[in-house]
């Protein structure tokens, strides 16, 4: 047990775990439970939910909260050491859970408990859910094939899980890889002077003089927005756009990834009797079928369409102004910066000054604590670095309920984007219930000098999207692991709660009290804020051609069509362009290699999601702008019909409890501006 990753309860050691721990304990994890698994299907006692289930469970979870702890630490503390520890076990883990999937004996129990009179007479909804889902699992996961079948599924699933994690590793190593040192200052022009101190700051943390430049966001964007050197936004584009690509370093390409992931989709789906990969996707989802989503993306395209075409003509007539009669993709950020600042006089550099973290941080936390009654607690726990932080969840009976690890800034070795992942799932062991813990993790601009930091208005609603997410699995009352939070939840459903609590960022009384500017400490003047909701739809209809690109294309290249190389990969996306996007990128564009959503993480054939739960999450806020946008019973009702059920019920079923009806499209679109 010296071991911090067999630690089985209590929050990680995150200060005694190092690189060495991770194969010693996946290996006797692996073995613990192959011995749990190896006797419950040698028993000869009929499968019972405590005898069968429960035991099953403890094992799996104990390897699953180790593994997990790896993951983490390798997506946000990323060293030679643990990606190597890492890429080690991950093909041991993978196979592990692919033979798990496949196995007759425990499919069999499965199957036994399901049909025994206990399923029909005593189980619980929750528990039905549950065993439902597993068997449709085993399904999924090659249990029916036969021998030859099952040896392909487990090579296909090992190659997968290793592709899609050096997809990942070498798009964060090619951004990473990117540096630009730039000497004078007047090369930087534009850029607001606290950004200007952030490059400053990085150059000197190298011993260098001047300023410097990287593809992480916090760096590149302002650039994109603000730098008034044309050329210089040219050569930071291209880098940014070319990551990983046939363009750079070969070891990075992630071209050759993108064909081969995509050719053994197709061979699992074949295997398991689907057409395509889209279909064996879907069969978890709420949606029925790839037709009926690209029915819905079609619609939403038609409805979006005419006011994407109205934005661009408004943006190229102002780039005239400018002298950019011929605008090109690296110049649309800064025309837009400049055309919002025009038409609704004032900058998002303006905005950000007056969001600073602490003043975020309680309004955020002041939306929880007034809707779901729980108080959000700073509490002592052992962080990965020193930057982060962590909170309890209390109840009116001073009870944790959840708790959660923050880690808000960018950093090298951290992997781009924002998310929450779940450090502890609730589950109840005897008379005892554990309490579920989140990571919620974002890339945020860290404080430079003794000011604190300043986000953005899209780091805000970011910060409220992932918090959504960790709502939904820190206030499950489901007590059953695979179906508590998010687990068991449609993939198309599971942004609801993280998209439904960005519309709070939208709301006067919530977002004024989280305001102070930053050399005056004044709460920002209600006359901004109407100029931002004046503004809130600018583009809106850019936005939305330029999501559903990127859902169309996901979903065509997973057609069932075989990819030879990533160039036929690329060729599906300029033709969805042609039809949906009004902003053509250069030729050299390889937005693909860097689509780590798809590629790297879990939304193949699901990118659609995000628009399908916008529906269910506009729908689900128009309650709440009817009722009182901070009206706790509202808010409670939300909580118990939506985030206490989790998994633990079909999405559509939750949704109708709480909204008294099914989702409707029409918040969606005027929430977005693109209602006639």
């Amino acid at each position: 047990m010296s071991n911090p990753l067999l630690q089985a309860k209590g929050l990680p050691r995150f200060s005694d775990i190092k690189a060495e721990h991770v194969t010693p304990a996946v290996q006797q994890l692996l073995a613990d439970a192959e011995q749990t698994i190896a006797t419950l299907t040698t028993s000869n006692e009929a499968p019972t939910w405590d005898a069968f289930i429960e035991p099953l469970d403890v094992a799996l979870e104990r390897l699953s909260r180790a593994w997990g702890v790896a993951g983490h630490l390798n997506a946000v503390m990323n060293t030679p050491e643990l990606r190597a520890a890492y890429n080690e076990n991950l093909p041991l883990v993978t196979e592990f859970y692919t033979r798990l999937g496949q196995n007759e004996a425990l499919y069999a129990r499965y199957k036994q408990l399901v049909t025994s009179p206990w399923f029909e007479q005593q189980a619980t909804l929750v528990q039905r859910r549950f065993l439902e889902n597993e068997i449709r699992d085993f399904r999924l996961s090659g249990a029916e094939l036969n021998e030859s079948g099952k040896a392909r599924f487990a090579e296909i699933q090992a190659e997968m899980a290793e592709l899609g994690n050096q997809f990942s590793n070498q798009l964060l190593d090619a951004t990473d890889a990117f540096a630009m040192y730039v000497e004078d200052a007047t090369d930087l022009a534009g850029i607001p002077e606290d950004v200007l101190e952030m490059y400053q700051q990085a150059a000197e943390e190298e011993g260098k003089t001047g300023y410097k430049l990287t593809l992480q966001m916090p760096f590149y964007l302002p650039l994109m927005q603000y730098g008034e050197n044309r050329a210089l936004r040219e050569t930071l584009y291209r880098a940014y756009v070319t990551r990983a690509s046939e363009f750079g370093d070969p070891a990075l390409d992630n071209g050759p990834l993108m064909a081969r992931l995509l050719t053994l989709r197709q061979e699992e789906s074949a295997l398991l009797g689907f057409d395509n990969f889209a279909g064996l996707s879907l069969e978890s989802k709420m949606a029925d079928s790839a037709e009926e989503v690209m029915r819905f993306l079609a619609d939403l395209g038609q409805k979006a369409k005419p006011f994407a075409e109205k934005d661009m003509a408004e943006l190229k007539a102002f780039a005239r102004t400018l002298g950019l009669d011929d605008m090109q993709m690296w110049d649309v950020p800064f025309v837009s910066e400049k055309l919002r600042q025009q038409a609704y006089d004032f900058s998002e550099q303006e905005v950000r000054r007056y969001l600073p973290e602490d003043k975020v941080l309680g309004g955020l936390f002041g939306v929880v604590e007034t809707l779901f009654s729980v108080k959000v607690v700073p509490t002592e726990a052992e962080v990965w670095h020193p930057t982060v932080r962590f909170f309890s969840l209390v109840d009116r009976d001073q009870r944790v309920v959840g708790q959660f690890y923050l880690d808000l800034y960018a950093r090298a070795g951290k992997r781009g984007g924002a998310w929450m992942d779940d450090a502890i799932t609730r589950c109840k062991r005897g008379d005892e219930v554990q309490i579920p813990v989140a990571y919620l993790v974002c890339n945020f601009p860290s404080p430079v000098g003794n000011e604190p930091a300043y986000f953005s208005f899209d780091d805000v609603t970011t910060l409220f999207h992932e918090f959504g997410h960790g709502l939904h699995h820190m206030l499950t009352e489901v007590d059953v692991r695979g179906v508590a939070g998010i687990n068991g939840v449609e993939w198309d459903a599971v942004e609801l709660p993280s998209q439904f609590m960005e519309n709070f960022c939208w709301e006067w009384s919530v977002l004024e009290p989280m305001t102070a500017h930053a050399d005056t400490g004044v709460p920002m003047p209600k006359a901004l804020f109407d100029k931002m909701l004046a503004a809130k739809n600018f583009q809106s209809g850019m936005q939305m051609v330029r999501q559903l690109e990127f859902s169309m294309f996901d979903m065509l290249i997973h057609d069932g069509r075989v990819f030879a190389s990533a160039a036929a990969v690329q060729q599906v996306l300029d033709q969805v362009r042609s039809q949906v996007a009004v902003a053509i990128p250069p030729a050299y564009n390889r937005f693909p290699n860097s689509f780590g959503h798809i590629f790297g993480g879990g939304y193949a054939a699901g990118y659609y999601s995000y628009k399908w739960a916008e529906v269910l999450s506009a729908d689900a806020f128009s309650a709440f702008e009817e009722e009182g946008v901070l009206n706790a019973t509202t808010g409670q009702r939300f909580r118990q019909h939506v985030l206490a059920v989790g998994g633990g019920r079909p999405a559509m079923e939750s949704f109708v409890a709480f909204r008294g009806r099914k989702p409707e499209v029409a918040a969606l679109l005027r929430h977005n501006g693109l209602s006639a």
